[in-house]
């Protein structure tokens, strides 16, 4: 009787102990919906109506070891990635503050360099403005396969991390790196350096330098992306600038300009937009207009100026 007693508390030890393992971690959903009118003036569409759409799922949790694990998944109609163009970004990380951490990236993922590289405009060219994809701003080697090592912080301020992106049949693979400085209040600076070797015997690099500077409502930002290419006609630099200003703690404007410039083009590709937002808990009211001149690099090519603009209402959950 006593064996058969110790038997059991012996499987309830053990039930209790899989029972905590499995309900250590958390499962939460955080997502974004949007709702927008846009207008191209190159496109036949002429005013389209449409809605943007985003839910992660994230799992995560604590190991015996004190290893913070975590999996998260992005459900995105549309997207390139999965079944019938629902699945995106999904990564799965594991490190905590002493040891840093390690991220892999099954789809979706930045290099530590790209990952710095939005303009301080904040991308305006990425609003079907009609460039071809070769003129538009080149960037290191990321997405699938992407491992990228947050490192712990050794400085206050001060965050590093370095990553490594196999690439095809290049066993090679391709290295970046990116540090940020944000120890100095109202200052950040950012630099990022990375390579693709995706092509053999080509050498394409890309170098990242941005800062921003807030003081009180006005905040100023410039940033610099140049890619180096073995073929020079390839080589590109974009530049930005912006400005903006909080007029209340929910009402900004921002005005911000890029330029691509690229040594086989004659003209520059140039771009200029200002965007109006009302921010009230989660929800954005926001207006933008964007022109672009030049885009297809030309200053005497048949319609190669733009004119883009779009209302949006977007919500975060």
């Amino acid at each position: 009787m006593n064996n058969l007693k110790k038997i059991g508390l012996t499987a309830l030890a053990g039930s209790l102990v899989a029972t905590s393992v499995a309900y250590a971690g958390a499962l939460e959903a955080t997502g974004s919906a949007e709702m927008k009118m846009t207008n191209n003036s190159q496109s036949a569409a002429g005013k389209t109506i449409g809605m943007g759409n985003s839910i992660y799922f994230t799992g995560s949790g604590e190991t015996d070891g004190g290893l913070n694990v975590s999996l998260s998944f992005e459900l995105d109609q549309g997207a390139s990635d999965g079944a019938a163009g629902v699945y995106d970004n999904h990564s799965v990380s594991v490190g905590n503050d002493t040891l840093g951490t390690l991220t892999v990236h099954g789809h979706g993922g930045s290099n530590s360099a790209a990952a710095l590289d939005t303009t301080a405009a904040g991308d305006l060219w990425d609003n079907t403005l009609g460039i071809a994809t070769a003129d538009l701003p080149q960037a290191s080697s990321s997405g699938n396969g992407l491992v990228v090592y947050s490192l712990p912080s050794v400085v206050d301020g001060l965050s590093a991390a370095v990553s490594y992106a196999s690439d095809g049949n290049n066993n090679e693979g391709s290295t970046a790196f990116g540090l940020t400085y944000a120890g100095v209040e109202g200052l950040s600076v950012s630099y990022g350096k990375g390579e693709n070797n995706g092509t053999i015997n080509v050498d394409q690099d890309q170098t990242v330098m941005k800062a921003s500077y807030a003081y009180g409502p006005i905040t100023l930002a410039a940033s610099n992306n140049d890619f180096d290419h073995t073929t020079a006609a390839n080589d590109q630099e974009v530049k930005s600038y912006a400005i903006s200003y909080s007029l209340t703690d929910s009402i900004s404007v921002k005005y911000g300009e890029e330029t691509i410039e690229k040594t086989d083009k004659t003209s520059d590709i140039e771009i200029e937009g200002i965007t109006a937002s009302y921010t009230s808990g989660g929800m954005t009211a926001a207006v933008t207009s964007i022109e672009a001149t030049n885009v297809d690099h030309s200053s005497t090519g048949t319609d190669n100026d733009n004119e883009f603009w779009k209302v949006s209402l977007s919500f975060a959950f």
